[in-house]
């Protein structure tokens, strides 16, 4: 029999790679014909080395000239009619709305629709978010509802949001916790010597709470609390949300905040580090936080959709109000202060992880929501994931 093909379409190659290869690999050793569709970058090569089918595709995922949108529609009609696939994987907005498109117009069998958190659009009250709502929110109530789709989220407060709002039906929406995380990659390791390290990995936009986690560590350095502080993290220089370079070397110069740039190597990282922190005003389900503890380190996050999904607090992390740097600083000066703290909420983060977010149980669930819209034996997809996965999903003991 003829293995099903998914294409999945996402609107960076880095983004992909880093957030869905691993899951695509196991829908891959499932049994699924998996293809991949970017714009063209430095990771393109990586998904290839990854064992998956990657195609070119060009998107400009931030423009808005309408000529160039119908021109990227008329690609992606081209490319699902050559490839033919029996499902395609959109995932964020622009991959959504003229993937759905192309879908539609070439017939494609169904559509998965993942949203990996609200978004800027959705998030922000600037001016160009505030402009283009309505116009995405009425896209997606016309593009999100049809009987072979289903939108994707990450957490359930997401979901209220989406139907509450009417933009999606009850029975066209479920969650899926993330992407999962490699639990074996991302292990956990002793707390290293030295003054505490407390890192803040995100994009480096406004909508992380990066203001705030530098006001919360200059409120910590005039009490002369002994750590370091860390964003890890690329310019965004596209990106409306940005924090200009000029301020970002303001905090560098006054010595508050180091710059770490970006990492490939997360784990490595994460192993130098004594807590990791995300005071963001919203997430769909932070990744970031879920690598951190199943590498058993504490965690520092807002009490925000997303974010209160993977910490519980005081269990193995601390929540704090969004927008505020001193109850910010009040948590990490806890935890910098409380290594036995530290350590067991780390161990109990670790656990979570391995019973709720690995890329093995949520590639489970993805491949019963493909066979629930395409017919597939979801039995015999979900023993062939278990036995190459080794029950990873099971228990520590097993891996």
């Amino acid at each position: 029999m003829t293995c099903p093909r998914i294409l999945f379409l996402v609107a960076n190659d880095w983004y992909f790679y880093w957030h869905r290869a691993a899951l695509a690999q196991r829908i891959a050793a499932a049994g699924y014909d998996v293809h991949v569709a970017t714009p063209d970058g430095p990771y393109c090569a990586a998904i290839k080395s990854a064992g998956l089918h990657h195609h070119v595709i060009e998107m400009d995922r931030r423009g808005l000239n309408p000529l160039r949108d119908v021109a990227m529609i008329k690609r992606l009609v081209d490319l699902y009619r050559v490839l033919k696939p029996q499902l395609v994987h959109h995932v964020a907005i622009k991959p959504i709305i003229y993937g759905s498109i192309a879908a539609k117009i070439t017939r494609v069998p169904a559509m998965v629709n993942a949203m990996p958190g609200m978004g800027y659009v959705f998030v922000s009250n600037e001016l160009l978010a505030r402009t283009l709502r309505p116009v995405v929110t009425t896209a997606f109530r016309h593009l999100l509802n049809a009987a072979n789709s289903r939108l994707v989220l990450e957490n359930g407060d997401d979901m209220q949001t989406w139907i509450s709002r009417g933009v999606v039906r009850p029975d066209r929406v479920e969650v899926i916790h993330g992407c999962g995380v490699d639990t074996n990659q991302f292990r956990p390791t002793p707390e290293p010597p030295g003054p505490p390290l407390v890192i803040l990995p995100a994009r480096l936009l406004f909508a992380k709470g990066i203001a705030e986690f530098v006001a919360a560590a200059r409120l910590l350095r005039q009490r002369s609390v002994t750590a370091r502080f860390a964003l890890v993290g690329g310019d965004l220089l596209g990106n409306p949300d940005s924090i200009p370079t000029r301020k970002l070397a303001e905090w560098q110069a006054e010595g508050v905040v180091e710059l770490l740039g970006w990492h490939d190597d997360m784990p490595g990282l994460i192993a130098k580090s004594h807590i990791v922190c995300l005071p963001s005003y919203a997430e769909g389900l932070p990744r970031a936080l879920l690598e951190a503890a199943s590498c058993g380190r504490p965690i520092v996050a807002t009490d925000v959709s997303g974010c209160r999904d993977v910490v519980r607090d005081g269990v193995n992390g601390l929540l704090v109000p969004a927008h505020q740097a001193a109850p910010l600083a009040e948590a990490l000066a806890r935890l910098i202060a409380d290594a036995p703290l530290r350590q067991a909420m780390g161990a109990r983060g670790r656990a979570i992880v391995l019973a709720e977010f690995s890329v093995e149980r949520v590639a489970a669930e993805t491949l019963r929501l493909y066979a629930d819209l395409i017919g597939t034996n979801v039995a015999q997809e979900t023993s062939a994931l278990a036995s190459i996965a080794g029950g990873a999903w099971d228990g520590e003991s097993k891996s």
